[in-house]
């Protein structure tokens, strides 16, 4: 590839921007989670007894006690998906960037299409991750250390989908409210951990990557100047001679 070539690709700065929105909304993701799973803790399994004793509709000297708990738990349910929302807008829209930031003519469709194909999105996401960490020119010797922190990051964020899709609704009828526990907290925990690095650690490259257009890869032109004294003309060697 041509010198100018590598100037327009790395032209824009990389997302750092959109790389903090990550960080911020992982973490308030995992807050609101925690927050929930402490209420499921101490509250929950009482709240639906009571609730299921009540037929949903509390009346009596009780009823403002539990009133008050199904608001708390729903205020928790919203910050919860409130979050999630946030963290996976914040998430997608930094990895746009990121691939525009290697490439800007690069579209976003197979952004999209990668997280919202039933099947494809099990793979694929992470794929472009990684082309995006390839196209960032990374140091020599790099491959093997990113590719455990991206395997990592992924291989938690299928435990933690497979632990809310499929072990929560089999222990549905345990009573409980929703069932989350401190399994699908630590799993959280651990991926928006794991997430961070990686959007960490590609934002860094990008901006080292940028370096060589910001600084100029191209040789300056350096003009010089030779200091011997200009040489006499003809008409003023003729007027030396004549005199």
């Amino acid at each position: 590839m041509a010198r100018g070539e590598n100037n327009v690709r790395y032209a824009q700065s990389p997302p750092t921007r959109a790389a903090i929105a990550v960080y911020v909304t992982l973490a308030a993701q995992v807050f609101s989670l925690g927050a929930l799973v402490i209420f499921e803790h101490f509250r929950g399994r009482e709240l639906a007894a009571q609730i299921a004793a009540f037929g949903g509709r509390p009346e009596g000297a009780d009823a403002e006690a539990v009133v008050g708990a199904v608001t708390v738990f729903a205020v928790l349910m919203m910050l919860v998906a409130g979050t999630t929302i946030a963290a996976a807008a914040a998430y997608v829209t930094w990895l746009v960037r990121a691939r525009q930031a290697g490439d800007r003519s690069a579209p976003t469709g197979p952004v999209a299409a990668a997280w919202l194909l039933p099947g494809i999105n099990l793979v694929a996401p992470a794929v472009l991750v990684d082309e995006i960490w390839r196209t960032a020119r990374p140091p020599a010797g790099q491959r093997g250390r990113w590719l455990a922190l991206l395997a990592g990051w992924w291989l938690s964020w299928l435990t933690t989908l497979a632990l809310i899709t499929i072990r929560l609704p089999l222990d549905a009828t345990k009573g409980d409210l929703t069932g989350v526990g401190l399994p699908e907290l630590a799993c959280a925990v651990v991926t928006a951990l794991l997430c961070a690095a990686t959007v960490r650690e590609l934002t860094r490259l990008q901006g080292a990557a940028r370096l060589p257009w910001t600084t100029g890869s191209e040789p300056s032109t350096v003009h010089t100047f030779s200091p011997q004294p200009p040489q006499p003309t003809s008409d003023s060697t003729a007027i030396g001679r004549t005199g």
